[in-house]
C-alpha cells in the first residue's frame, strides 16, 4: 500500500496515428462520410436499409452543440439538446484481407451506444467516455460493401452535471490483424531508474485467434529520439489455440534522458511479433523515463526534485466545437495554460480523448486521470440554473453495477503507459454530503465541508459507510492493471469521509475546497498524502499549498471556461476559467501567471472604484472612462515592486509586492493616453511592463498571424480576429457583428467569441465579438491542396482576408 512515501517509476505510451493507442494490427481512421439522422429509426441496423437521404457528416461529430439553445432545456448541460440518433457508414473490406481479423475501434461515443455490422449486433457500451473495440470478423463480407450502424441513445439529456455532447464525438478506426496478434492495449511498459541506469520492464499480452497453437518470437527494441537503437530483447513463447499468453522482459540502458516538464524526452519502444521468422504484428509505444515520489511530509518530487503541482481542472469541450475537439485546438489550449504557469491537469471528471494525453506527454504536463463523478446513486443535476430550482436525477448510476469495474479497467489499460498520467482518480465528490450519502457526523456542524451539505444527517439516505466498500473494489480494479501509480479521489465531504474507510483505501487523498482541514488532518493522519484536488482562484488556497511542505499542489476550478453547469438563462456554461471559450487568457489567468510563472511578467486591469476594499483578480485591460473619473488600477506581477506611469509621468508610487493578496493597486483620476506599469526587481531594475492605452472608435478587422498552414487531411486552423482603432490598438469595448465567408476546399466549424451570456447560434457564420475578438475554426475538406481563402467583414469596418495554406 502507498502510505507515507511513494516511489513511482513510470513510462509513457503515446499514439502514432492510432498505432500505439490500439497496440495491434494495421489501423486506419474511418471518420469520413458517415450518414446521420437525429431520430430513432427502428430499421436502421439492417444492412439493406436505405440511408441515402440522411445527412452526411464526418466524425468526430457532436450533434448537441449544433442544436438550438433553449431555456426549456437543462442548464446542467448548457441548455442544449440530447436525443437518440443513428450513424451509418459503408466500408469495403478488401478481398486481400481475407483470413485477417477485422475490428472496429471507437475512441468514444456519447452515450449508451450499440454497434452493428451488416445487421448483426457487435455489442453495447453505455459509458460515453470509454474507448472500446469489437471483433467484427464473423460478419464481414470480404471484397464487398459492409454497413456499420451505430445507435446512440442520449435521450437522458440531463444525465451529467456538465456538458457532455452527443454522438460519435471521437475518432473511429478499422483494424486489420493477423489472427495471432498483440492484445488490445496489450503492451505495458514501466521503468526503474537507479544510479543513472534505466530498466524498462515490459509486458506483452498475445492473442491466438487461430485453431492451432503457435510458437512466437517477440522482439522489443528501444529507440532514442535521434533514431538510434539503444536496447533490445528477444523472447520465445508458445500460445495455445484460441488462448492468450503473456511475455515479461526488460531492457536496460545507461544514463537515460529523463522526461520532465521542461524537457519531455521521449523514446520509442518497437514491439514486433514473429512467426516462423515472418512479422505478423508490430506496434510502436512512445516511452520515456522518470520517477515520482509522494511523501506525507514532504509532498511531491519529480525525478528527485521537489515541486508543487500548479494544476487546473478541465472538462472536455471547447465552446462552439462542443466535445468533438480537434487535436490542434487542444494543443493551442494546453500551450496557453503552460504559458500561464500550469504544470498539471485534472481530467474532470472523465477520461479525455487519446490525443489529449499524447499532447500532455509531448508538452510536459502532468495528468491526474479521473474516471467517475458518480457511482451507484445519482447526484443532483441542476435544470433551471446552477444551484437553483428543483434538480433532476438522470445519470450513469444505473450502469455502475455492471460496468463500474470493467470501465475502470479499460480506462487504466488504455492510458497506463502515458507518462503524463501520475495518478488514477476513481471518483469526484461521490461523498458529497446528502448528495446522495449521509452520516450522523453531519449533525455536528459544518467544519470539514467546503460546500453545501444539504442539511444534517438523513437516516433514509444511502449510508456513507458504503463509500469505503466501493472504493476498495475500484482501487483493486486499478491495481489489477497498474500498480505503478497511486489511486486517488476528490473528496467533497472530508469530515464525513473520514468516518469511513474511503480515504484509507486511497494512496493519495484529494480535498475539494477544504483547505481548513489540511493542518488538522495532517496531524491526525500522519501517513496521509494530501493535496487540493479542486480549489477556488483566491490567494488563500494557494498560500495553503505554497506555505505547507506537506501539501503537494492544487487544481483550480477551472483552467478553461466550459459548457454546462450553467447559471440561470442566459448562460452557456461555467465562467471560472483562466482562459475563455475562445482560448484567450482572462485577467484571472494573468493573476495566476503572476503566482505560478517563473518568467518575469506584469499586467494591469482597471475598473470604476465602488468599494475601497475591492481588490479584483478579474480586472480587464481597458483605459476608456470619463475624464477625471476615479479609477482603480490593479497590477498582477511576479516582480518585487512596481510603479505606475501615465503618458510617461509617474501617477502611482512604487509599491512592494503584497504577499497576502498578490495584487498591487492605485486609485487615480482618469486621463486619456498610455497607462503603463513597470515591474522592478529588488534593486529597482525594470524587469517587466504592461501597457493599456485609451482607444478610439473601431475602424478595422485584423488578424495577427496570417502565416497559417494546415494538413490536407482534415487539418484545423484557429484564426483569431481582433477589432482595432485607427492607431492599431485593440478595442476591448467593441461588440461588432462579424461575418465569415470561405472559398476553397475548407469548412467553417464555428465562430467562438467567448461570451458566456450570448445564446445565439455559434455554428453559423455570423457572430458578435466579445472584448473585441472572435476565433474562427477552419477545417480542410481533405480533397485538395488548394489554399483556402477566409474573409471577415463587419458593417462600417475595414474587412480582412487571410489565406490558409493546405499541405
Amino acid at each position: 500500500m502507498f502510505t507515507k512515501k511513494i516511489i513511482l517509476p513510470i513510462l509513457i505510451l503515446s499514439c502514432m496515428s492510432g498505432f500505439g493507442q490500439i497496440s495491434f494490427g494495421d489501423s486506419k481512421k474511418i471518420n469520413d462520410n458517415w450518414k446521420f439522422k437525429l431520430e430513432d429509426v427502428s430499421d436502421a441496423k439492417n444492412a439493406t436499409y436505405d440511408h441515402s437521404k440522411w445527412q452526411t457528416v464526418d466524425v468526430p461529430h457532436d450533434w448537441s452543440v449544433k442544436g438550438q439553445l433553449s431555456p426549456t432545456l437543462a442548464s446542467c448541460t448548457g441548455y442544449l439538446p440530447g436525443g437518440i440518433a443513428w450513424y451509418r457508414k459503408s466500408i469495403t473490406i478488401p478481398q486481400s484481407k481475407t483470413g485477417e481479423k477485422v475490428y472496429f475501434y471507437f475512441e468514444g461515443v456519447y452515450n449508451r451506444s450499440e454497434v452493428f455490422i451488416n445487421g448483426h449486433s457487435l455489442g453495447r457500451r453505455p459509458n460515453g467516455y470509454i474507448s472500446f473495440a469489437y471483433d467484427a470478423t464473423p460478419f464481414i463480407k470480404y471484397g464487398a460493401e459492409n454497413i456499420i450502424s451505430v445507435r446512440v441513445d442520449h435521450s437522458q439529456s440531463a444525465d451529467s452535471r456538465w456538458y457532455t455532447g452527443s454522438g460519435i464525438y471521437r475518432n473511429v478506426w478499422v483494424v486489420y490483424a493477423n489472427p495471432i496478434h498483440i492484445a488490445q492495449w496489450g503492451v505495458y511498459a514501466y521503468p526503474e531508474v537507479k544510479n543513472a541506469k534505466g530498466t524498462l520492464k515490459i509486458e506483452v499480452d498475445l492473442e491466438n485467434g487461430s485453431a492451432v497453437k503457435s510458437t512466437l518470437t517477440v522482439i522489443n527494441e528501444l529507440i532514442s529520439k535521434d533514431g538510434k537503437s539503444v536496447a533490445n530483447s528477444s523472447d520465445k513463447i508458445e500460445v495455445a489455440a484460441n488462448k492468450t499468453a503473456k511475455i515479461s522482459t526488460k531492457l536496460m540502458i545507461k544514463n537515460p534522458k529523463l522526461w520532465d516538464l521542461e524537457n519531455p524526452n521521449l523514446y520509442e519502444l518497437r514491439t514486433t511479433v514473429l512467426k516462423e521468422g515472418k512479422k505478423i504484428d508490430e506496434t510502436i509505444t512512445k516511452t520515456g523515463f522518470r520517477t515520482f515520489t509522494f511523501d506525507a511530509n514532504n509532498g511531491f518530487a519529480l525525478n528527485g526534485k521537489s515541486m508543487k503541482m500548479k494544476g487546473v481542472c478541465l472538462h472536455h469541450d471547447a465552446g462552439v466545437l462542443g466535445s468533438a475537439v480537434p487535436g490542434e485546438v487542444w494543443e493551442t489550449r494546453l500551450k496557453t495554460l503552460k504559458e500561464i504557469g500550469v504544470n498539471a491537469i485534472r481530467t474532470s471528471h472523465n477520461p479525455q480523448a487519446p490525443v489529449f494525453y499524447e499532447l500532455c506527454d509531448q508538452l510536459g504536463l502532468l495528468v491526474l486521470n479521473e474516471a467517475y463523478d458518480e457511482w451507484e446513486f445519482p447526484k443532483r443535476k441542476w435544470l433551471e440554473g446552477w444551484n437553483y430550482g428543483t434538480p433532476g436525477f438522470e445519470g450513469s448510476f444505473d450502469i455502475f453495477a455492471d460496468y463500474g469495474e470493467k470501465d475502470l479497467e479499460d480506462f487504466v489499460r488504455r492510458d497506463r503507459n502515458h507518462l503524463s498520467v501520475f495518478a488514477w482518480s476513481i471518483g469526484n465528490e461521490v461523498d458529497y454530503p446528502n448528495d446522495p450519502y449521509s452520516h450522523p457526523v453531519l449533525d455536528k456542524g459544518k467544519d470539514g465541508f467546503g460546500q453545501a451539505a444539504y442539511g444534517g444527517y438523513k437516516k433514509d439516505a444511502p449510508d456513507a459507510m458504503r463509500l469505503g466498500v466501493i472504493a476498495k473494489r475500484l482501487v483493486a480494479a486499478v491495481k489489477k492493471y497498474d500498480k505503478s501509480r497511486p489511486t486517488t479521489a476528490g473528496l467533497a465531504g472530508v469530515a464525513m469521509s473520514n468516518e469511513t474507510q474511503y480515504p484509507g483505501a486511497l494512496d493519495i487523498t484529494g480535498y475539494n475546497y477544504t483547505e481548513s482541514k489540511y493542518k488538522s488532518d495532517h496531524e491526525k493522519y500522519p501517513n496521509r498524502v494530501i493535496y487540493g484536488s479542486e480549489n477556488v482562484h483566491d490567494m488563500e488556497p494557494w498560500l495553503a499549498v505554497k506555505n505547507n511542505k506537506y501539501i503537494f499542489g492544487q487544481f483550480l476550478w477551472t483552467g478553461i471556461d466550459y459548457l454546462g453547469e450553467s447559471g440561470r438563462w442566459p448562460s452557456r456554461g461555467f465562467y471560472s476559467g483562466l482562459v475563455d471559450f475562445a482560448g484567450v487568457i482572462k485577467p484571472r489567468g494573468y493573476f495566476r501567471q503572476s503566482l505560478w510563472s517563473d518568467k518575469p511578467m506584469a499586467y494591469i486591469g482597471t475598473y470604476r472604484l465602488k468599494n475601497e476594499k475591492d481588490v479584483s483578480k478579474d480586472a480587464w485591460a481597458i483605459w476608456n472612462y470619463q475624464e477625471g473619473e476615479k479609477i482603480r488600477v490593479v497590477c498582477y506581477t511576479n516582480a518585487a515592486k512596481a510603479r505606475l506611469e501615465l503618458n510617461g509621468k509617474v501617477v502611482g508610487e512604487t509599491k512592494l509586492y503584497d504577499e497576502k493578496t498578490g495584487i498591487m493597486y492605485w486609485d487615480i483620476p482618469f486621463a486619456s493616453g498610455k497607462l503603463e506599469v513597470i515591474g522592478l526587481d529588488k534593486e529597482d531594475v525594470a524587469v517587466s511592463s504592461y501597457t493599456v492605452t485609451t482607444t478610439q472608435q473601431p475602424v478595422e478587422l485584423t488578424i495577427a498571424d496570417k502565416n497559417i498552414t494546415i494538413a490536407k487531411e482534415k487539418g484545423v486552423a484557429k484564426i483569431m480576429v481582433q477589432i482595432k482603432d485607427q492607431n492599431g490598438l485593440p478595442v476591448m469595448l467593441s461588440d461588432n457583428e462579424v461575418t465569415c465567408t470561405i472559398s476553397g476546399p475548407g469548412t467553417l466549424l464555428g465562430l467562438e467569441a467567448g461570451n458566456n451570456s450570448d445564446m445565439t447560434d455559434y455554428t453559423d457564420n455570423v457572430q458578435r465579438v466579445f472584448h473585441g475578438h472572435i476565433a474562427a475554426y477552419i477545417q480542410s475538406a481533405g480533397i485538395s491542396s488548394e489554399p483556402i481563402k477566409v474573409t471577415f467583414t463587419s458593417q462600417w469596418l475595414k474587412p480582412v482576408e487571410v489565406t490558409v495554406n493546405v499541405k
